[in-house]
C-alpha cells in the first residue's frame, strides 16, 4: 500500500506540500502545454536524487545524446547516471553526424550513455531498461522524455498505451520513482484519459499569457484539496517558485528560504549535510517541507552558511551594511560541477543579500581545465580579468582573455575554461539578474 511506502521529495518545496510528497512505486505524468516546462521539475527531481545516491535512468527519445549532455550539464556527470539513447537510431536516424558522438573521449566523463539499436520497437526499447534496471540495486528513479516521442516514433497511441500501461504497473511493483513527460495538445483526450486512469500522479502545466501554472489533476492515495487547483509558479535556473497568493499555508516558505541559502553559499545537500552533521535526506525533507529542523540544527546551519537565524524566516533580509561589503566576510563558494582543485571562488557580497548582480572571485590554478561553465544561469553574465591569461571555448570559436578584457554572456555558454599558465588566473565574475 501506498501509505506503507517510502516517502521522498520532487526536489521542489512547493510541490511536495501540495502532494504530501512522492512515494516508492509512483508514476508521475507531467502534462506539458508548451513541450518545455517540465525540464525543470525533472532536473529538480535528478538533483535530489543524486543527492541521495539513487541510481538514475533517463530515456530520451526527443534529444540527442550531445543535447542532452548540454541540458543536464553538472548533473550528468553522476556516475550512477545512465542515459538510454533512443534517438541516435530513432529520430535520428542513424545518421553519421549523430554517430560521431560516441567516437568522442569526452563522453566518458558522463555517466553511462547506451544507444538502443532498435528504439522503433516497443518490445526491444523495453527489454533495453528493464535490462539496465536489473544491474541496478535498491529504489531506481526513470525520466522518460517523452510519450509523445516514443508516439512519433511508433505507430501510434495504440503502442503508447499498450507500452505505458504494461511499464507503469511494472514499475510500480520494481519501487521505482518514475516521471512521464507528454506534451498535452499532442494526444487524444482518450489517451490521456487512459493514462490518468493508470498513473498514481499526474500534473497539468500551463502556459498562458506568459504565466505558467501547476495544477494536480491526480494524487492517489492522497488526502489532499487542491486537486485541479492552478497555481501560478515561475522559474530561475533550478529555482522553482511558487506565487504567495496561491500557497496552500500561510507564511515563510522555510524549505525554500532554506534551499535558496544553500545554493547561494555553493554547497550540495550533502556537503552542507556533512558540515551540520545530519544525513542528505535529512536536508532534502527540510527543503521539501516534509520536515522542520530542531533549534540546534538551524542554529548549526545558520553557522555553516554565514548567515543570522532570522533570514531564515524573512523574503527580503535587512543588511544593515549594504553599501560595503569588507573583504574579510567574502565567503568560499563551491561552483557546481567543478572539481575543488579546479578552481578556488569567493561570494563577494553576504549570502542573504539580495543583489541584482551577484559578483565572484574565481580564481583557477595554472594548467587546469574546467569541463563546463561555472554556474547555469539563465541570465546575462559578465567578467573582469584582474591577472593571468584563460582561454575559453565557445561552440563555434575559441578566445584568449588577458588581464584587462571584459566577457560579456548572455544565451551561449563557453564549454570549456582552461589556463595555460604559468601563474594563477584571476577573473571578477558577474552574474546579472
Amino acid at each position: 500500500m501506498t501509505g506503507d511506502r517510502l516517502r521522498v521529495s520532487s526536489g521542489v518545496g512547493e510541490l511536495d506540500r501540495l502532494l504530501g510528497g512522492l512515494f516508492i512505486g509512483d508514476n508521475v505524468v507531467w502534462y506539458d502545454d508548451a513541450g518545455s516546462l517540465a525540464l525543470v521539475f525533472c532536473l529538480n527531481f535528478i538533483q535530489t536524487s543524486q543527492s541521495q545516491n539513487k541510481p538514475i535512468i533517463y530515456v530520451s527519445f526527443d534529444r540527442s545524446p550531445k543535447n542532452l549532455l548540454e541540458t543536464l550539464g553538472p548533473l550528468a556527470r553522476y556516475p550512477l547516471l545512465t542515459i538510454l539513447d533512443c534517438f541516435t537510431h530513432g529520430k535520428g536516424e542513424s545518421n553519421e553526424v549523430f554517430l560521431k558522438f560516441y567516437q568522442n573521449t569526452k563522453i566518458k566523463e558522463a555517466g553511462r550513455i547506451i544507444a538502443v539499436e532498435n528504439p522503433r520497437s516497443v518490445e526491444k526499447t523495453m527489454n533495453a531498461f528493464y535490462g539496465v534496471h536489473s544491474t541496478l540495486e535498491g529504489d531506481v528513479r526513470f525520466v522518460f522524455e517523452s510519450l509523445t516521442g516514443m508516439q512519433k516514433l511508433w505507430a501510434g497511441e495504440e503502442d503508447i498505451l499498450n507500452f505505458y500501461s504494461h511499464s507503469c504497473p511494472r514499475l510500480y511493483e520494481l519501487n521505482t520513482v518514475a516521471y512521464w513527460i507528454i506534451e498535452k495538445r499532442a494526444h487524444s483526450s482518450r489517451l490521456r484519459a487512459q493514462i490518468n486512469q493508470v498513473a498514481q500522479v499526474a500534473i497539468d502545466l500551463s502556459l498562458k499569457r506568459g504565466k505558467t501554472t501547476l495544477s494536480i489533476i491526480k494524487a492517489e492515495k492522497r488526502q489532499i484539496d487542491t486537486i485541479n487547483t492552478p497555481f501560478k509558479y515561475w522559474t530561475q535556473d533550478l529555482t522553482i517558485t511558487f506565487d504567495p497568493e496561491k500557497k496552500s499555508t500561510g507564511g515563510i516558505d522555510l524549505g525554500m528560504r532554506f534551499k535558496e541559502l544553500r545554493i547561494k553559499r555553493g554547497f550540495s545537500q550533502t556537503e552542507l549535510a556533512k558540515l551540520v552533521g545530519v544525513t542528505p535526506s535529512s536536508i532534502s525533507q527540510i527543503e521539501s517541507n516534509l520536515i522542520y529542523p530542531s533549534l540546534p540544527a538551524l542554529l548549526k546551519v545558520a553557522e555553516v552558511l554565514s548567515v543570522n537565524v532570522s533570514s531564515f524566516f524573512q523574503d527580503s533580509p535587512k543588511i544593515t551594511n549594504h553599501v560595503v561589503f569588507p573583504s574579510s566576510e567574502a565567503l568560499d563558494f563551491q561552483l557546481p560541477g567543478i572539481p575543488k582543485k579546479s578552481a578556488h571562488t569567493k561570494r563577494l557580497t553576504s549570502v542573504d543579500f539580495n543583489p541584482k548582480a551577484e559578483p565572484f572571485l574565481i580564481e583557477i590554478p595554472p594548467k587546469e581545465t574546467l569541463l563546463s561553465h561555472f554556474f547555469i544561469h539563465k541570465g546575462d553574465e559578465m567578467g573582469y580579468m584582474l591577472s593571468g591569461k584563460l582561454t575559453l571555448k565557445m561552440e563555434k570559436t575559441s578566445f584568449t582573455v588577458k588581464p584587462g578584457d571584459v566577457i560579456y554572456l548572455t544565451s551561449e555558454m563557453p564549454l570549456q575554461w582552461k589556463n595555460p599558465g604559468p601563474g594563477i588566473a584571476k577573473l571578477l565574475w558577474i552574474k546579472l539578474k
